[in-house]
């Protein structure tokens, strides 16, 4: 019986696996799979009937032949609409794509989400040479002339470009406005170079406009290195999609073990990029930089298109240019209608989003939806859509920090050493690490000193250190980070007022004059404005004794007398400095101190000064870099300020 039933088991498993592997024959009645072509159509066509928006895309032609990607999204049920134009290098598709939705508000950024809500037709460009359009890329590409020796840049594709728009879009109104953020700031600036006659309107976010003196790859002769992962990777492939793998978490160690910013760049290849090679060949602020700087290209042309130029007090990557095309192009404004300024409490680009807070520092409600609704929004309005009436927007817009506070005014700087409403006011750096508004006494041995270690150098932000744009970076909201973490070491000045009985208001830009010697033949000087918390903070217990920076820069002390012409600083002898401060609106409040820091490295945001005068500082060698005795005076006669622009 056993016997049996093992015969039937294996009987039936025979009968299981042969019915596996018998080959079913051809249903003549059915059809055969097309496998040839496969499942993939030659062309598939989205339905979109519960979109909120049309979407189209072309690539369309510049007068050189050729051609560029644009995508169009037009609100449905839009007629006479105005266009909002942004050119970018960060690719048009996934611009449109941010979030996938189909209503515009959501897909779009938010700043175009909420145009598009308003009825504002949005269309976004790949420049010329990245992503899906024709043609060569060059690094924010110099108009046509002695840079650039071919006919067409970024002035004549914003020319053609809305040409295009303007004959090809039936639902537009036929007037167009130029928008966008650095580089795209960049691009809407270029716009203003023999504008089309369609633009009538221009936004430039935290432009890139003079990018040796304050913007992305300089400031004041001091190389911004940890940029160069940025350069490598926009220049490396047309699409953006090559990246160095990092060899450490921390950046510092990253940087500090390859020595020079040119030794880390050969290390990863960048020999290879046309542009890394110019960058590095180019350390001084010869005519490669100043035939590129947008402040003075656009101070030689006439003021044709009303621009609002938009500034953020903390922004990390452009600081420089909306304040410095904004002041270059004001005097043109003679009836005070096409030249505007705001100033908002951001980071770079924060005035598209929520401006709620930046890092631990809160505004009192959304600074951003505030800015757009009350600025942004009227000022298109007026000038792009029919029938709208005038915008009335004061000529510069800023936010007080401090108070928390919007302010009006017709005109930037309210407070400046001439020329201003109100003069500044000195304050002077004093023995024991006071700072006072008094003048120090005769006092012929006054200063303060420290070594600066180039092997140690001083940090921009508590480390670890990430990758500038690491998904774990705190890179967007360093400028406000605490500054007790720098005032701790011994190679970092700190001088404090006292604790203040009245406000201090402060509209305009900062300048620190330092007397300073070195022991060494070149040298950086760190000078950081900061409001210092009183020690306890009721409501926000975690800001007891912050020390928030308000003003900071850099300046690389071979430049002191010409960006152009470097030259070695004499060894231990005292040298008048100038160093210019970022623009701030802001409120020193009662129970709060004013500070000062002074350091000579702020690493690896900005290559190490070897403090041995070299040719080049990118190739500077091991041997190179020397420890320096630094000293900060402070007598009668040498007294070291900051020139505080001091408004009531």
């Amino acid at each position: 019986m056993r016997v049996r039933r093992c015969l039937w088991q294996i009987l039936a498993g025979c009968l299981i696996a042969s019915s596996v592997f018998t080959v079913v024959a051809a249903d003549p009645d059915q059809p055969a799979i097309p496998v040839a072509e496969g499942d993939i159509p030659t062309k598939f066509e989205p339905v979109t009937t519960l979109y909120d928006f049309n979407k189209r895309e072309a690539m369309i032609p510049m007068r050189d032949g050729a051609k560029l990607f644009i995508v169009i999204v037009i609100p449905k049920g839009v007629r006479h609409a105005p266009i909002i134009l942004e050119r970018t290098p960060y690719s048009a598709a996934k611009f449109v794509t941010r979030v996938p939705s189909a209503h515009a508000a959501v897909a779009l950024p938010l700043s175009y989400g909420e145009l598009a809500e308003a009825g504002y037709i949005i269309v976004v460009q790949d420049v010329r040479g990245k992503y899906k359009s024709e043609g060569g890329y060059i690094m924010s590409r110099p108009l046509s002339g002695p840079l650039n020796g071919t006919p067409v840049d970024h002035a004549t594709d914003a020319y053609d470009t809305i040409d295009w728009l303007v004959k090809n879009v039936p639902e537009s109104n036929g007037r167009v406005g130029t928008m966008g953020t650095s580089y795209g700031g960049f691009t809407v600036l270029m716009s203003l170079v023999n504008p089309h006659p369609a633009l009538k309107a221009a936004v430039p976010f935290n432009p890139m406009v003079d990018t040796w003196v304050g913007d992305d790859w300089f400031h004041n002769g001091a190389f911004r290195q940890t940029y160069a992962d940025y350069i490598y990777a926009q220049t490396a492939s047309k699409k953006s999609d090559e990246d160095w793998t990092p060899t450490r978490y921390d950046a510092y160690e990253t940087w500090l073990t390859a020595g020079s910013a040119g030794a880390l760049g050969a290390s990863v290849g960048m020999e290879q990029l046309p542009f890394w090679k110019r960058l590095t060949s180019h350390p001084t602020y010869d005519a490669f930089w100043q035939l590129q700087a947008v402040d003075k290209i656009l101070a030689r042309q006439p003021l044709t298109v009303p621009t609002l130029y938009v500034h953020s007090q903390w922004d990390q990557e452009d600081i420089y240019g909306a304040p410095a095309a904004y002041a270059a192009t004001e005097s043109k404004d003679t009836r005070n209608d096409m030249n505007f300024l705001v100033i908002g409490p951001w980071r770079h680009g924060g005035g598209n989003g929520n401006g709620s807070s930046l890092g631990p520092i809160k505004f009192d409600g959304d600074t951003g939806r505030w800015f757009r609704r009350n600025v942004l929004l009227p000022f298109l309005d007026a000038h792009l859509k029919d029938g709208a009436p005038k915008a009335e927007i004061a000529a510069v817009t800023a936010f007080e920090t401090g108070a928390n506070q919007w302010r009006r005014y017709d005109r930037w700087p309210q407070s400046c050493v001439s020329g201003c409403p109100y003069p500044s006011r000195k304050l002077f750096l004093a023995a024991g690490g006071k700072l006072s508004f008094t003048a120090p006494p005769s006092d012929p041995a006054g200063f303060d000193e420290y070594v600066s270690d180039p092997q140690k150098p001083v940090t921009y932000r508590p480390r670890p250190i990430r990758p500038t744009y690491a998904d774990d970076s705190t890179w967007r909201r360093w400028l406000v980070d605490d500054q007790r973490f720098a005032g701790d070491r011994s190679d970092v000045l700190v001088y404090t007022s006292e604790v203040l009985k009245a406000p201090v208001r402060i509209a305009g830009q900062s300048i620190a004059h330092l007397f300073a010697a070195t022991s060494g033949t070149d040298s950086d000087w760190v000078v950081k404005l900061i409001d210092v918390y009183p020690d306890e903070v009721p409501d926000e217990v975690e800001l007891g004794g912050y020390e928030l920076p308000i003003a900071m820069d850099i300046l690389r002390g071979r430049y002191r007398d010409d960006p152009a012409k470097p030259t070695a600083i004499p060894a231990d002898k005292v040298v008048a400095y100038s160093l210019k401060l970022p623009h701030a609106d802001h409120v020193f409040l009662p129970g709060h101190r004013i500070m000062v820091q002074i350091q000579s490295s702020w690493f690896p945001l900005y290559d190490r000064n070897p403090q041995s005068f070299v040719e080049n500082i990118f190739f500077a060698k091991p041997g190179d870099y020397i420890k320096a005795r630094q000293r900060i005076y402070h007598t009668l006669k040498q007294a070291s300020y900051i020139d505080l622009p001091v408004a009531p």
